[in-house]
């Protein structure tokens, strides 16, 4: 039988989502969505909003947009 620490050791550590909203302390906790945002560390796909977690629409156009 294996031990418990042997097991923990073997896990990879996930990266946890920003809360939904800003819950604006003095301190700004881990998974503050601001603090998230300044330092670049939100996931692809989020942006914040009026210290609220907003998931962004990213659309491709269909129609060619180059440049002439």
């Amino acid at each position: 039988m294996g031990s418990k620490s042997a097991k923990k050791a073997g896990k990879a550590k996930v990266a946890k989502l920003p809360k939904k909203k800003c819950c604006v302390s003095s301190k700004k906790c881990n998974r503050c969505p601001l603090r998230m945002l300044k330092e670049g560390t939100l996931p692809p796909g989020y942006t914040v909003k009026k210290r609220r977690l907003v998931k962004v629409d990213v659309k491709k156009s269909g129609k060619g947009d180059k440049a002439a």
